[in-house]
């Protein structure tokens, strides 16, 4: 299950064997998302779990006044860990790391199209020296060479790394098999850091040992009813998906000054959306271009402008919902947090996997009833990913 923000007492939370707790933390104050991660690690631990990962983007996208090191940094001293395993890598989506490097496919972090994140660049792909910048305590590495030799040599560097004074490692993963390793060894820690893919090797590890049901929570009820998509991301991938979906649905694309100035382009939207939804699905994007982002972020400021937007986008998803949409898809993390807050939904049933890293999710305890969701970082899915969703939302 996934809830969004650390849970009320009056939230039923059925039998499951993870929580996710989703705090839209990355990019606010340091302070603020070291307060907001001990709650929800608090919450967690006083209702069984045995590990806590603080999940991270497959980008490692922070500055180097965090969030990733401060969060780290006070998740250990509150577990009594002395050394942290760290690897954002996922290789099924082309993030892997090699003596400390993160790549996106064949070129590294700083190389690729997703060192242009409009919030947080990243133009350092060596992650022993983005985290060592964030971080109180030193950073060391357990490279590849290690990994493949199986779990006892990953923890016997760990030792060493520890005993010399290091309280956090970047771990090397290229291939599935190094994240089964890597779920093995973090599951003798209380807290780990990592991006999806460590979440596939502790569920594997964990299954293997007997400790999880490894299934779907949710139900196959059909929701029905109209269905709309959104997208907030800039992203290569984002920009690539709406492309393909103009081929088989009506798409809108904001205009950024007119979305930055005000309500106006929201209430355009709506009603564009209200006459077609009768015939199905429809996409409303904000999503440009990485030069385009940087002009309007140099006319308006950059938190300015990316808040601007969030809150046009989360208006248009509660017009929609108010319109009768039950199934929504939204391209973009920033973007996916404004609607799910606007929406007040507390929480998710997490359902069949519809790209990786990307699940249908059902709405637990939401204000408008029964609903579908698909939930997606702006770089995951393929390029038919918004007609891919909805083809599991009935």
């Amino acid at each position: 299950m996934q809830t969004i923000g650390v849970p009320s007492d009056d939230l039923a939370l059925p039998e499951v064997d993870a929580v996710v707790v989703s705090l839209k933390s990355r990019s606010i104050e340091a302070e603020l998302a070291v307060s907001r991660s001990r709650a929800a690690e608090t919450w967690l631990r006083g209702r069984g779990a045995a590990h806590v990962l603080f999940k991270i983007c497959s980008t490692f996208d922070s500055t180097d006044k965090g969030n990733i090191g401060p969060v780290m940094d006070a998740l250990r001293a509150d577990s009594g860990d002395r050394i942290v395993l760290v690897t954002p890598a996922f290789p099924e989506t082309g993030r892997t790391v090699y003596q400390g490097n993160l790549f996106v496919g064949s070129v590294p972090l700083n190389e690729s199209p997703l060192k242009d994140h409009p919030l947080n660049p990243m133009h350092d792909a060596n992650l022993v020296r983005v985290l060592a910048r964030q971080s109180r305590t030193k950073v060391g590495l357990v490279e590849l060479s290690v990994v493949t030799r199986g779990p006892e040599a990953v923890r016997a560097r760990l030792a060493a790394l520890s005993a010399d004074g290091f309280g956090a490692a970047i771990i090397d993963a290229v291939f599935d098999l190094d994240l089964e390793t890597i779920g093995i060894v973090a599951l003798d820690h209380r807290v780990s850091v990592g991006a999806s893919g460590i979440g596939l090797g502790l569920a594997r590890a964990l299954a293997a040992a007997g400790g999880t049901n490894a299934c779907s929570a949710t139900s196959d009820a059909a929701v029905g009813g109209p269905a709309a998509c959104l997208a907030g991301s800039c992203s290569q991938a984002t920009l690539g998906q709406i492309a393909s979906a103009e081929k088989v649905m009506p798409v809108l694309h904001l205009d950024p000054e007119r979305t930055v100035a005000g309500p106006d382009e929201a209430r355009r939207a709506l009603a564009w959306a209200r006459d077609r939804l009768k015939d199905g699905p429809v996409l409303i994007a904000s999503s440009t271009t990485p030069d385009q982002v940087a002009a309007l972020q140099a006319r308006h400021g950059r938190d300015a402008a990316g808040h601007a937007i969030e809150q046009a986008m989360a208006d248009i998803a509660e017009g929609l919902v108010q319109a009768g949409v039950r199934r929504l898809v939204v391209a973009g993390g920033e973007t996916s947090g404004a609607v799910v807050d606007r929406l007040k939904i507390p929480g998710f049933l997490v359902g069949d996997e519809i790209a990786a890293g990307v699940p249908v999710l059902r709405a637990v305890g939401a204000e408008a009833g029964d609903m579908l969701l698909a939930l997606k970082s702006g770089n995951f899915g393929g390029r038919e990913f918004f007609s891919d969703a909805l083809s599991l939302m009935r």
